[in-house]
Formats: C-alpha cells, sequence, structure tokens
C-alpha cells in the first residue's frame, strides 16, 4: 500500500494507536508450526512466498522485472498467458489470464511488486532472506503486499490445474511502482494496456483485511470500498539572504517556521462519514473501554461527549478517519550553516476524506498561514473514488466470513492511506481492499517496520480462502 517513504501507515497500530480498542501490545499466539505440517498446497505456496521476498524491489530504484521474471516462469511452465510490460528500463508490470466463457465479467487479482527499504541492522533476519522460522515467512513486503500475490497466484494455479470452468477470465496483476504512486504501474497499465482489462467486473486488491484478536482469532473482516485521497503540498517561503551572523528579523525559514507552526495546531473540522459511523457502531462491543463500547454505537452524536472524545482521540487512526490530516513530512532550507537561504521550503502529506475539494482545502490552508507571500504549490492530487457495497463481491465476502469465522462481522471500511484501486475506479471498475489473513494489530506492526513477516497459517488460509472467493466470484 502506497505511503510517502517518511510516514507511517495509517494500518500500523502501535499500543496507543489502536483502532478498535482491543489490546495491541498483548502477546500474541505463538507460531510453532513447520511448513511440513501443511497440504502439499500449502507447502507450495509457502515455498514461493520464500522463493519471492528473496527478489529485492526495493522501489527506488523498483527493479520490478526481476519480480516480473519470477512470475513469467511459473506462468510459462505451467501453460498460461502471460506477458510483461515495461515502462521504462527495469520498472515492470505482468499480467496473466486464465480465459472464461465470456458469460461474467472478469477479475482481477491486484498486487505490486515494489516494496519500500528496509534496515538490515535492525531486523532479526535479513529482509531479504526469505527466511521460514518461528512459523513466520519473513521479509520486507510480506505483508505489504508479495504474500497477497502468492495466495493469488496459487489460486490461479489451483484453477488452471484443475480445469475449473470459469464463466469469466481470471487475470494476475503484478505491477510496479505502487510505494512511489504508481505512475510507473497500475496507472501505465490502466492507461497503456486497458485492453486487457476493459472487462474487469472487479478487482480485489490491498487495503483492507481480518484483524485478531491476541490469541489469533478473528476479530472482525474489513473491506475497503473507499480511500482518503492525496494531496500533496509545497510551501515555499521567501526572504532575502544573508551571512548567519547577521540575520535579519524575519527570514525565509523564521516565515516557514510560523507557517508550519500554525497549520501544526489547526484542528480541521471533524466529519462523520456514513461508512465511519457504520464501522465503529459494527465494532463497537470489541472496544476495551465502557465509554468507548457505548459511544461508538453512534460516533457522529458521542463527538459531543467531552469523555468520549477525549478517549477516541487518543488513536491517531481514529482521529484521521473522521476529518482531513495535514502532516509536516518534509523541511528544506540552507545547506550551509552560515547561510540564511532565499527560499525555505515544506512538504505537506493532507489527507482527504471522500468527497472533499481539494482547492477549497488549500483555501483553508492559506487562511490558516494567513501570509500571502507563501507559495502554495499542489504536488500530487486525484479524485475521491468509491466501489459499490452492494456487489457479488462484498456478499461473497460476507457469505464466506460466516463460513470460516461464524459471528465474527463483517464491515466497510474507509483506508487511511491509499492503493493503486483509485486508477481503476476513475475507469469505473470497482475496486476492493482485502487480503484474507488473520493479522494481529502486533504483526501489523511489521507493515513498513522491522521484521516484517507472514505466519505460515495464514498463508495456508488465505491460499485457501482466497481460492474460494474467486472461484465462487467467476463460476458461479
Amino acid at each position: 500500500m502506497h505511503k510517502p517513504r517518511y510516514v507511517f501507515s495509517a494500518l500500523v497500530f502501535a499500543c496507543s494507536t489502536v483502532l478498535t480498542g482491543i489490546p495491541a501490545c498483548a502477546q500474541p499466539k505463538p507460531e510453532s508450526a513447520s511448513p511440513s505440517t501443511f497440504a502439499p498446497a500449502d507447502q507450495e505456496a509457502i515455498q514461493l512466498l520464500s522463493d519471492y521476498l528473496k527478489i529485492d524491489t526495493t522501489n527506488p530504484p523498483g527493479n520490478e522485472i526481476k519480480a516480473a521474471q519470477f512470475f513469467k516462469a511459473i506462468f510459462d511452465r505451467e501453460g498460461i498467458e502471460n506477458h510483461i510490460y515495461e515502462s521504462a528500463p527495469g520498472r515492470a508490470s505482468i499480467i496473466a489470464r486464465l480465459k472464461g466463457s465470456g458469460k461474467k465479467k472478469d477479475i482481477v487479482l491486484l498486487n505490486h511488486m515494489d516494496v519500500v527499504s528496509a534496515d538490515k541492522s535492525t531486523w532479526k533476519v535479513d529482509p531479504f532472506s526469505g527466511k521460514i522460522q518461528e512459523g513466520y515467512v519473513w521479509g520486507r513486503g510480506a505483508i505489504d503486499m508479495k504474500g497477497m500475490a502468492i495466495v493469488e497466484l496459487a489460486a490461479m494455479l489451483q484453477m488452471k490445474r484443475a480445469g475449473t470452468p470459469l464463466k469469466g477470465d481470471v487475470i494476475f496483476l503484478g505491477t510496479a511502482d505502487e510505494e512511489a504512486g504508481g505512475e510507473m504501474g497500475a496507472a501505465y497499465m490502466v492507461r497503456e494496456h486497458f485492453d486487457w482489462l476493459k472487462n474487469a467486473g472487479t478487482v480485489i486488491n490491498e487495503g483492507n483485511l481480518i484483524i485478531a484478536k491476541p490469541d489469533g482469532e478473528a476479530a472482525y473482516y474489513g473491506v475497503s470500498t473507499m480511500e482518503k485521497t492525496p494531496l500533496w503540498l509545497k510551501l515555499t517561503a521567501t526572504g532575502t539572504p544573508s551571512h548567519g551572523s547577521t540575520p535579519a528579523a524575519q527570514t525565509a525559514v523564521t516565515k516557514l517556521i510560523d507557517a508550519v507552526a500554525k497549520i501544526r495546531n489547526w484542528q480541521t473540522p471533524i466529519t462523520v462519514i456514513p461508512v465511519i459511523q457504520k464501522l465503529y457502531a459494527d465494532i463497537a462491543h470489541l472496544a476495551t473501554t465502557p465509554v468507548l463500547q457505548q459511544g461508538q454505537k453512534n460516533v457522529t452524536e458521542s463527538l459531543n461527549d467531552p469523555q468520549f472524545r477525549a478517549e477516541f482521540f487518543q488513536s491517531p487512526v481514529r482521529n484521521a478517519l473522521v476529518r482531513n490530516t495535514v502532516a509536516v513530512t518534509m523541511l528544506e532550507g540552507s545547506n550551509k550553516i552560515n547561510v540564511v537561504p532565499t527560499r525555505a521550503s515544506a512538504q505537506l502529506d493532507v489527507r482527504l476524506l471522500p468527497g472533499e475539494d481539494p482547492d477549497r482545502f488549500i483555501q483553508s490552508l492559506k487562511e490558516v498561514i494567513s501570509d500571502t507571500s507563501i507559495q502554495v504549490e499542489k504536488i500530487l492530487s486525484f479524485p475521491s473514488t468509491v466501489s459499490p457495497q452492494d456487489s457479488e463481491f462484498y456478499r461473497t465476502v460476507s457469505q464466506m466470513a460466516s463460513k470460516y469465522d461464524p459471528g465474527v462481522p463483517l464491515t466497510t471500511q474507509l483506508s487511511a492511506g491509499f492503493t493503486d484501486c483509485h486508477f481503476f475506479r476513475e475507469k469505473g471498475t470497482p475496486c476492493y481492499g482485502f487480503m484474507p489473513f488473520r493479522l494481529t494489530f502486533q504483526e501489523l506492526a511489521s507493515f513498513h517496520g522491522n521484521n516484517e513477516r507472514l505466519s505460515l497459517s495464514n498463508v495456508a488460509f488465505g491460499r485457501t480462502f482466497l481460492h474460494e472467493l474467486v472461484e465462487r466470484l467467476a463460476t458461479e
């Protein structure tokens, strides 16, 4: 899932940033399984994930061609139609297809092949070792999102080997560049090779999953139908340059500091959209305090209560789901300690709730800064998009949740981060964020962090669940 490399994902939950109130720092049930304890199809998937994690696709530079060639060798061996497309040398995406009869729309299994960087010195194992130990497969991208790619691949292989009679095509799409915005990956494929994708009825991608309790049991299923949209901005202040020994009362740097201080203290308005109202009502029973349990049944009304408000906003994640957020992430001034620069700049990672107008937000930001000499430049922005909840995909996930985890609720979520889904939604193709892994908050903490890993039991469960889900969607 794409996040700027200099901020933490809204999906990473530290002890004090729990979404639901489930204790995040309790030790999860230890994993002690070895690959040999699983069925042959699961063993194959575990080994494929281990091999895949050994391929370093850190972005930048990406070099996703190596991952694309890994998949191509498998598809070629299995007799599955496939093609690699390069948007630039080494920046490759791969697409593969199992043909159906055409009686149903196609299903696209989307994943990105690039990963964020990993500092080897802070890991228990080499982040590109694909090591299998302690009941996990370890490596950068295990959760984000090479694990999902492997269970998607496994579903394709199982259907091809079984000769499953498909009514719609099943398409595997591994893309480049998601971690840097997707321009050289999903955007390129949608723009240049949409002939492969024009009949798609559903795209399955990252964005949400099954939140598990510390003991590993499912707490709730989450499906993302929408995402907050990024609005990346650059503020530039100007002033008269001078020697550091004789600074003016006001310089480019001090003007920028004043602006950033005002932004830091700005409390953007609270807006509880229907999806968030439903989310917290659905999971209210999981909260660990009586105030949250009662108040989450109607978040809009409860936020008027100071006690509930104080508890609710202890979590940066909850805060991000009910308002537009602004993170000051990059600062630049002089490149020499004794030089007062002509220019100083700050970059802001703004995330807007669905339906918000970027230009109106920028105008509000300028009013907060209250300094017309500071330039506000738009770096990145794209439209808000939504996939329908009333869909065969959502109903099928709901049925399967009842089958695999009876009594566990399924709820729709707003993703605070953004993924490649928006490229498809902008073309009118529904895209859903759902990975069939039961992950505890402690396991989620490795997402973009140290010691990223996926349990062997999750590989096995994810393979089984996704195969059944895709088969239902493509055949019934």
